[in-house]
């Protein structure tokens, strides 16, 4: 056996070990010694290790960070861009444009898909259909605005709806109307619009067969249609107020893919009676009978 003296421990140092250098310390390496243990702050010298500091840190940043003030999807900054975006690309209506910074469209989406709901694109809701894209519905809006009744008005007056989907037309054709009926075939869309809409109190929602109206509400001012078909419905014309204006995607003429057709229901000295025209290329669902 070694009569040597026992080694000074060097690590793990002891609580009372701390601040102070251990023993057999030689000063700076290269003084005589091989090397030297570094002498140990003061425990009063040191910040104490908290291992909650990171978040703690984040969490007086984050309170520090003044509001991004336009870029959250729930402010009106980021609905301007896109009306601004929508006034450079040719709508001009004012009342449209204001409906469409007012109506948070992200609200009437599916949570996945609320970072394009800003975007001029349409989106799918569910069971087949779409959120038509803000441009197309600006555009059908300000055409039923451009009706002779609905300038003298100022307004659409009362409004028939054929598919409320999610409830987002509906949403902007109130901020122009002064009562919305709106009517859905499928019952899954039409529970989705009722919660989407509450406080929307001039939006009334009807579970029922487009292609038929709404006889109890009728007659309309003003009727627009969410869903396509070969050729407009008769009962959609006996609902049209003198003095109207319709506004659906129809089948086009040469049978290939759809356009928007305008009806306006006129009464004159040549007694009443129905003017057509034709207007753009336009993609919608087809237009469906009952219910589901």
């Amino acid at each position: 056996m070694s009569d040597s003296p026992p080694r000074a421990k060097r690590f793990p140092l002891s609580l009372h070990q701390l601040g102070t250098a251990p023993k057999g310390s030689a000063g700076p390496a290269g003084a005589g010694k091989a090397s030297a243990a570094p002498a140990v702050a003061p425990a009063s010298a040191r910040e104490p290790l908290k291992p909650q500091g990171h978040w703690q840190q984040a969490a007086a940043l984050k309170a520090r960070t003044l509001p991004p003030s336009g870029l959250g999807l729930d402010s009106a900054g980021v609905r301007q861009r896109m009306v601004q975006r929508l006034r450079r690309e040719g709508l001009s209506d004012e009342r449209v444009l204001n409906a469409l910074a007012t109506v948070p469209r992200h609200e009437f989406v599916d949570t996945a898909l609320a970072i394009q709901a800003y975007e001029d694109t349409s989106l799918p809701i569910g069971h087949g259909q779409t959120i038509s894209k803000p441009s197309v519905v600006g555009r059908m809006m300000a055409l039923m605005l451009a009706a002779p009744g609905a300038q003298a008005r100022g307004d659409l007056g009362k409004v028939l709806e054929i598919g409320t989907g999610c409830g987002y037309q509906a949403a902007l054709l109130m901020q122009v109307a002064r009562h919305v009926v709106s009517v859905e075939r499928l019952k899954p869309l039409h529970d989705k619009a009722s919660g989407h809409l509450v406080g929307y109190n001039r939006v009334r929602l009807v579970y029922g067969d487009g292609m038929l109206g709404h006889g109890p509400s009728a007659p309309y001012d003003s009727i627009i249609s969410a869903a396509g078909g070969d050729d407009i419905p008769q009962a959609w014309l006996d609902q049209l107020a003198p003095g109207g204006r319709l506004v659906a995607p129809m089948t086009a003429p040469s049978g290939r893919g759809q356009v928007l057709v305008l009806i306006d229901h006129l009464r004159d000295a040549q007694g009443s009676r129905f003017v057509r025209s034709l207007h753009e290329p336009v993609l919608f669902v087809p237009l469906k009978s009952g219910v589901m």
